[in-house]
């Protein structure tokens, strides 16, 4: 049985308190809860072309993160990539009206509500990992990735 490596892409949103927090919750998935192997997929690098990142998520389990009901890190995903593993839609969790707040979008406005909402999203991306097996990609190959994949 292989190890299990994950794909996270995050919403790239800037104007957006939903957007701030997908990369909040992804980057604490990835460098504090660290439950499996987690890779972060740049979206603007994917839109753009970047074929290590497309072909990542062709091979490895992958999870959208938005930061509204747009999709777009989903959308461009099956676009790209084929079918997701899975998506979380950020405004289903903290509240479409908090999602689209413009006012509230950087790092230094966050109060402990908003980092409440980070730990609620990473909670729901780390029960979604949880329910995936190594065998839902055992046996593909995968080269060409800077993450460190063989």
């Amino acid at each position: 049985m292989s190890e299990l490596k994950v794909g996270v892409l995050s919403c790239s949103g800037e104007e957006c308190l939903g957007g701030t927090i997908s990369r909040l919750a992804t980057r604490q998935v990835l460098e504090e809860l660290k439950m499996v192997t987690t890779v972060t997929l740049c979206l603007p690098l994917y839109l753009a072309g970047g074929q290590e990142e497309r072909n990542f998520a062709k091979v490895f389990p992958t999870i959208s993160v938005d930061g509204c009901d747009k999709l777009c890190a989903k959308r461009s995903t099956e676009k790209y990539s084929g079918k997701i593993t899975g998506f979380i839609d950020v405004s289903k969790i903290i509240g479409k009206e908090n999602a689209l707040n413009t006012k509230i979008v950087r790092n230094k406005d966050l109060t402990d509500e908003h980092l409440q909402m980070v730990d609620d999203v990473a909670s729901e991306i780390v029960k979604m990992i949880s329910q995936m097996s190594p065998d839902s990609y055992e046996g593909k190959s995968f080269r060409g990735c800077s993450c460190g994949s063989e």
